[in-house]
């Protein structure tokens, strides 16, 4: 079954396709690719990019869909050049030349930006993940990846949610649930039961803080905590209407069994998950009307992306910003030889001796040097480190170093290994930048993983194919052997060239 799985994805893609008649009257200019889109398109010819997707594609059921190498290609090009699907689709079908690299002809259909989307969110993070293992591994194997040194940082992916607020993600959920109970009653499911909607009256006091805070007087803050906590108590009526709503529409979907309607189940699993996430924040909204401060780890700052956190990093700009915790190590090419992605604001320096094990099982030896910033500064992580096989470790001490320690930071290496760090900054930077990491639009951590995984595997595929030209371009020499000290060059063997020994 596998192999017939592979047979009909190699069948959906079309490799090197044959130029039609109207593309061979064109003038070469048209249908030559751009350079870094051609050393790419070499690259991803291979068909072990196509085995991670074999698990979601039927052999024999279902309709064709869109070519596994289309797909893989336009996605190189929405994170290469960070258009939107919809903007991409229309590029994409306006340029011969993106149309040639994506292996569709000029009469064919561009897919549609909504199947694009569908098929992301349907392969998810660990086919992107076998994508990114598959294409090191390629590189490796071309000796292209070196390990001479490696540095890592951490970085915060923002979520795609608004700034959040107590009062207002109270507001939203009210209004979200009654939303959902009408489209259930209007399924003819728990009608006859009571569910009151308050969305304006919670919308009413949610724009009357707004208007109370732009006084900014002890009477103001006053008066916005009330205000914060009569939509608490609303917030708590709603939940248990809705949880009623919900429990009675369960009752009358047992009866339907498996033929119960598919929205009917999707709006009661809705209703009871947006009670869940409501309660939460009446639990962290009391807290604070109470003087304290909810927990970071734990706090809900979205409706709709349930494991986005607050995190710290202490920027000017943004000293708290709202997403995942994202640590990227890479090495002296720029590759980025590892990816992960946390949720909350976990501590630094337990995640980077993993990181190095990743690393290690994935190219088979372990790095020669690793640095990163002072965050990373621990005992612990040292000896992991030397226990991998790590042989220079320049990572600065946390706190005030004693005499010795100042020594071994003193040091000509250690301090050479620690300016070349801070160019992870302009790493982390290019790919906020260019590749997508600036802002997830995949909910949930498995959305962000999906997200910066497409991100990733389009920086390390420009990366790695420019690479490869490189060492195309390079040339071949032999080097020849010096005749012994005593011995007249009497010239070349007999039947050769005098450059048959050269440039090869």
């Amino acid at each position: 079954p596998f192999c017939k799985a592979i047979g009909a994805i190699v069948l959906r893609t079309k490799v090197d396709p044959q130029a039609t008649l109207w593309e061979s009257l064109l003038p070469e200019e048209f249908r030559r690719l751009p350079p870094g889109l051609c050393a790419v398109d070499a690259f991803l010819d291979d068909p072990v990019f196509f085995e991670p997707f074999v698990p979601y594609f039927d052999p024999s059921y279902g309709r064709p869909s869109t070519p596994i190498e289309t797909y893989l290609r336009l996605m190189h090009l929405r994170f290469r050049y960070d258009l939107g699907f919809e903007t991409l689709c229309g590029e994409v079908t306006d340029s011969l030349s993106w149309r040639r690299f994506c292996r569709i002809g000029p009469y064919d259909k561009v897919p549609d930006a909504s199947t694009l989307m569908k098929i992301t969110k349907r392969c998810g993070s660990e086919v992107v993940a076998e994508l990114n293992e598959a294409l090191l591994k390629k590189a490796n194997a071309a000796h292209l990846v070196k390990l001479d040194k490696v540095r890592a940082d951490t970085t915060v992916v923002p979520a795609n949610v608004a700034y959040p607020t107590d009062s207002g993600l109270l507001a939203k959920g009210v209004a979200k649930l009654a939303r959902s109970v009408s489209s259930l009653k209007s399924l003819g499911f728990a009608t006859r039961t009571s569910f009151r909607d308050r969305t304006r009256s919670v919308r009413r006091r949610a724009h009357s803080i707004g208007a109370w805070l732009r006084r900014r007087n002890d009477e103001a803050k006053e008066e916005v905590l009330k205000i914060t906590g009569e939509l608490a108590g609303i917030a708590e009526a709603t939940i248990l209407d809705a949880l009623g709503v919900a429990r009675n529409a369960k009752r009358k979907l047992a009866c339907y069994g498996r033929s119960a309607p598919r929205k009917a189940i999707c709006l009661v699993s809705e209703i009871e998950q947006t009670c869940r996430l409501l309660e939460e924040i009446v639990a962290q909204t009391r807290t604070r009307l109470s003087g304290e401060v909810p927990d970071g780890s734990t706090r809900i700052v979205s409706l709709h992306d349930p494991d986005a956190r607050p995190i710290a990093k202490g920027r000017l700009g943004k000293p708290v910003e709202f997403g995942y915790k994202n640590q990227v190590t890479d090495n002296v090419d720029g590759i980025v030889l590892d990816m992960a992605m946390f949720k909350g604001n976990p501590p630094d320096a337990p995640m980077l001796v993993p990181a190095i094990t990743r690393i290690k099982t994935l190219f088979g030896r372990a790095p020669k040097a690793v640095t990163a910033d002072r965050g990373y500064g621990e005992a612990s992580v040292e000896s992991g480190l030397v226990a991998l096989g790590v042989e220079r470790i320049a990572i600065p001490r946390k706190g005030k170093p004693g005499k010795a320690r100042r020594a071994v930071e003193s040091a000509r290496g250690f301090r050479t290994l620690v300016k070349w760090r801070t160019g992870s900054e302009g790493r982390v930077s290019h790919l906020k930048h260019s590749f997508g990491f600036e802002r997830t639009m995949l909910d949930g951590i498995a959305g962000a993983k999906t997200w910066c995984g497409w991100g990733l595997l389009a920086h390390n595929s420009v990366k790695i194919s420019a690479l490869a030209e490189e060492e195309k371009d390079k040339p071949t020499t032999v080097r020849q052997r010096r005749p012994p000290a005593n011995t007249a060059d009497t010239g070349p063997p007999t039947g050769r060239s005098p450059t048959s020994r050269c440039t090869a």
